[in-house]
C-alpha cells in the first residue's frame, strides 16, 4: 500500500515495536499517525518524542482498553471487576449472544470508526494480556468457594472474565467488523510465540512447573489468534493481513542508572539486620524488617513492556541459546516492507497459506465422479437427496429444499425469474400437502419446520433443528422452509439477478463459469452456492 498521506493507528504504540514502527512511517510522510496506549500518560510521553520529528505528519494520541466497551475503558481491571454494573456488561459482552453489546460501544470500535486508518498496526501484547489474567487460580477459588457454598455472582462473573478465548473472539469480531467500517486497507499485527522463541524447556517461567500454565495460556491464546488472522486473510472483504512474529527478546529502550521500578512503581529499599524465627517469618503478624522509604537505585537495562533488568538479568537472557535477542527497529522495517508489498519471509499468515495444503485437481476431478455415483444410486433407488442438516448452518438446508421445490415446479431459472410470487406460494404448498407428501416428510424428518403460506400455520415434526426465537416468524429465515409469499419474492429476485449475471458473463477466460445456468434445469446447489457468495459475500479467496 502507499504509505504517503495516509492514516496508521498504532494499536499499543507507546511500547517499543510501536514507537520504533512510528519513527520508521514518519519516514515516509503520512497525513496521520495516531498513537493509541494503554494510560494517558505513556500516550503523553510518546507523543511528546515523537512530534520533533512529525515534520507534517499529524501526531495524535488516544488511550484506553480497547477490549472492553468505550465508557468503561479508563477503568483498571480491579476497578472493572469491583463494580458490578461494569463487570456483568463486560460478561455480557464476552459471553452474551452477539449484538447483546452493540460493536459501536467497543473502545477499538470506536477508535477504527472515528480515525478511518488505512494501516492498523497492533503492536498490543494481546496473548499476554488476555492469559496473564489466570484463569487457572480463578478456577481453583471458584471451586474452592463452591466446596464451602460461597458461591455468589460475583465469584462466577470475576472467573467469567478470566476467560481467554471468549475474549479473543469478541476482540476479532470487533477488530474485523470496525476495519470493514473505516475501509482499512492493511492489518500488521507483532505476534508472540508465548516463550521468547525457546520451547517448552523455557527455563523463565512462573513456578517451579516448566513450562508455567499461565506460560503455556499465553502461548495457547497467541496460536489461537495466528489462526483467526489466517482466517481473516481470506476472507473477501478484510484488508491485507500480515503477521511478524518475534521468537526472541525485544529488547531495548534505554540503559540507564536511577529507581528500579515494577510495574510502574518504584521498588523500596528494606532491611533486615536480626534473624526471625523460621516458624513466625511468614505469618501474618510477622515483623523485624525495616522500610527505609529510599527506592532502589541502580543500572538498569529497560526493555520496555517487559520491565528493566540488571546486567546480569539481561546477559542471561540473551545469551546464545538463550532467548536471544531482536531489536525493535528491526521489527519495524519488517512491518513497513510487507506493507510496502517487499516480502520479508517473515510474514506468519504468508507462511501458512504456502504451508496448509488446499484444494487439489485429483480432488476436483473425483468430485465429478462422487456426484455421478450419487446421481445414479439417486435414480436406482427412486430418491432425491437434497439435505439431512449434517453440514450446517440449518439455512443451507432450508435453501436447499426450498430451490429444489422451485426446481419440481419450474423447468429453468429463467421460468423462475417470470413467476407471480403469490401463485409461486400457492403452488408450493401444493406441491408438499398433496403431490410430493415423501419430500414433506424429509423435510420434516431432518428437523425442519415448514411455515405455510399464510404465515400463520407451520408443519413440523418430533426435532427441530431451529426453535422460534424472539423474532417470532422470522425466524424462518434461519432454518425454516417458507412458503409465505414475501419469500417467493425473494427467490424471483434472485433468478432475476441470475438471469442478468449469466447474459454479462461473456465466453472469455475471465468469464463466470461458474455462474448459474438459467436455461438449464434448477440445481439447489448451485443456488445455494450463488446465494452465499451474492448476498452473504463468502467466498475463498486463497486456494
Amino acid at each position: 500500500m502507499e504509505l504517503r498521506d495516509s492514516t496508521a493507528l498504532l494499536l499499543g504504540g507507546t511500547g517499543l515495536v510501536g514507537m520504533a514502527v512510528a519513527r520508521r512511517l514518519l519516514a515516509f510522510e503520512p497525513a496521520r499517525i495516531v498513537v493509541a496506549g494503554l494510560t494517558q500518560g505513556e500516550v503523553s510521553e510518546a507523543l511528546e518524542e515523537l512530534k520533533p520529528a512529525a515534520g507534517s505528519t499529524s501526531i495524535e494520541g488516544v488511550w484506553g482498553n480497547m477490549l472492553v466497551p468505550e465508557d468503561l475503558a479508563q477503568l483498571s481491571r480491579e476497578g472493572l471487576l469491583s463494580d458490578p454494573g461494569a463487570r456483568r456488561r463486560v460478561v455480557d459482552d464476552y459471553l452474551g449472544p452477539f449484538g447483546s453489546v452493540p460493536l459501536e460501544q467497543n473502545q477499538l470500535y470506536s477508535w477504527l470508526v472515528r480515525f478511518e486508518p488505512d494501516l492498523v498496526v497492533d503492536c498490543v501484547n494481546t496473548a499476554t494480556a488476555v492469559a496473564y489474567q489466570d484463569g487457572h487460580a480463578s478456577a481453583l477459588h471458584l471451586l474452592a468457594a463452591a466446596d464451602s457454598n460461597a458461591v455468589d455472582r460475583e465469584t462466577v462473573e470475576r472467573h467469567l472474565l478470566t476467560l481467554p478465548i471468549p475474549q479473543l473472539i469478541r476482540h476479532m469480531e470487533v477488530l474485523y467488523a470496525g476495519m470493514r467500517r473505516a475501509g482499512t486497507s492493511a492489518y500488521v499485527k507483532i505476534g508472540t510465540s508465548g516463550t521468547g522463541g525457546m520451547g517448552l524447556d523455557i527455563p523463565y517461567t512462573h513456578s517451579e512447573q516448566k513450562p508455567s500454565r499461565t506460560l503455556m495460556s499465553k502461548s495457547a491464546v497467541a496460536g489461537a489468534q495466528t489462526l483467526f488472522l489466517f482466517l481473516l486473510g481470506r476472507t473477501a472483504d478484510a484488508p491485507a493481513t500480515i503477521e511478524i512474529k518475534p521468537t526472541a527478546a525485544i529488547a531495548w529502550k534505554e540503559i540507564a542508572y536511577g529507581p528500579v521500578r515494577r510495574r510502574g512503581k518504584a521498588l523500596e529499599v528494606v532491611d533486615c539486620e536480626r534473624p526471625i524465627p523460621l516458624d513466625s517469618a511468614f505469618s501474618p503478624e510477622a515483623c523485624g524488617w525495616v522500610n527505609t522509604g529510599m527506592p532502589l537505585e541502580n543500572v538498569f537495562i529497560n526493555v520496555g513492556e517487559n520491565g528493566v533488568f540488571a546486567r546480569d538479568e539481561f546477559e542471561t537472557v540473551s545469551s546464545l541459546g538463550q532467548m536471544e535477542l531482536v531489536t525493535p527497529e528491526e521489527i519495524a522495517e519488517t512491518v513497513v516492507m510487507e506493507v510496502t508489498g517487499r516480502p520479508t519471509g517473515h510474514d506468519i499468515v504468508g507462511a501458512l497459506d504456502g504451508a496448509t495444503m488446499g484444494p487439489t485437481y485429483r480432488a476436483g476431478y473425483l468430485r465429478a465422479v462422487a456426484i455421478h455415483g450419487l446421481e445414479a444410486l439417486e435414480a436406482e433407488h427412486g430418491v432425491r437427496s437434497v439435505a439431512f442438516e449434517m453440514l450446517g448452518p440449518p439455512r443451507l438446508t432450508k435453501l436447499l429444499y426450498e430451490a429444489f421445490i422451485l426446481s419440481e415446479l419450474f423447468p429453468s431459472v429463467r421460468a423462475l425469474a417470470a413467476a407471480e410470487p403469490e401463485a409461486l406460494s400457492r403452488e408450493a404448498e401444493r406441491l408438499l400437502l398433496e403431490m410430493n407428501p415423501a419430500l414433506r416428510r424429509q423435510i420434516l424428518s431432518v428437523g425442519l419446520p415448514i411455515l405455510m403460506a399464510d404465515g400463520k400455520s407451520v408443519l413440523r415434526g418430533e426435532t427441530v433443528v431451529v426453535l422460534p426465537d424472539d423474532r417470532g416468524v422470522e425466524t424462518a429465515q434461519r432454518g425454516w422452509v417458507d412458503l409465505r409469499p414475501s419469500n417467493m419474492v425473494q427467490w424471483v429476485r434472485r433468478a432475476s439477478a441470475m438471469v442478468r449475471v449469466r447474459k454479462d458473463s461473456g465466453t472469455g477466460s475471465g468469464a463466470r463459469w461458474t455462474a448459474v445456468d438459467t436455461d438449464a434445469p434448477i440445481a439447489p446447489s448451485r443456488m445455494a452456492v450463488w446465494i452465499f457468495e451474492e448476498e452473504d459475500h463468502g467466498v475463498r479467496v486463497k486456494r
